[in-house]
């Protein structure tokens, strides 16, 4: 998606219906066809990050084994790829503007929990249900840390790197599945 390579690579300044435009090498007015304004585009960027979230919670739920769906969902929030440390690059490009535009703290908000129910699902069987915003949290800051350190030294954080952390971080939760009922 364009929206997400302009985000990506100059952060909201990119991020206008003519730089769009000449990304796709079409005109203003095919763009402006399908998005009126900035918001739109945003709109649109925001859709994609939610549908994605949508299809991993659906994947979520074919998997039976508790510690293999944490595993699937916290390799999902890896930036192991180029298209996720792109997606990456333009979430924290828009954390830097959320002051700048409501729109886009109006569009993090809804990103959050979003995020947050994945990991919900992710944990839920392997914690008391007391412990599971707590535990959630933690899985949330570790999932963002990890995001942000890719984004700043990815030549540090190859894939390989990042798988192997969170077998580490996996290790460490040393999660005990709730008992039935």
């Amino acid at each position: 998606m364009a929206s997400l390579e302009a985000l990506s690579e100059g952060g909201l300044p990119e991020l206008t219906l003519r730089k769009i435009a000449q990304r796709m090498g079409g005109s203003s007015t095919l763009i402006t066809h399908y998005f009126a304004n900035r918001e739109a585009l945003l709109d649109a960027v925001l859709e994609f990050v939610l549908a994605d979230a949508d299809a991993v919670l659906g994947e979520l739920e074919k998997i039976a084994d508790p510690r293999e769906r944490m595993r699937f969902a916290l390799t999902w929030f890896l930036p192991d790829t180029e298209d996720a440390l792109r997606q990456e690059r333009a979430r924290v490009a828009l954390l830097t503007h959320q002051g700048a535009e409501p729109v886009i703290r109006r569009h993090l908000q809804r990103m959050e929990p979003a995020m947050r129910a994945v990991l919900v699902r992710a944990v839920e069987e392997l914690v008391p249900a007391d412990e599971l915003e707590g535990t959630v949290d933690m899985v949330r800051v570790w999932v963002s840390g990890i995001a942000l350190s890719v984004v700043e030294h990815p030549e540090i954080w190859t894939p390989e790197r990042q798988l192997a952390a969170l077998e580490r971080f996996l290790k460490v939760l040393s999660f005990v599945e709730r008992p039935a009922g």
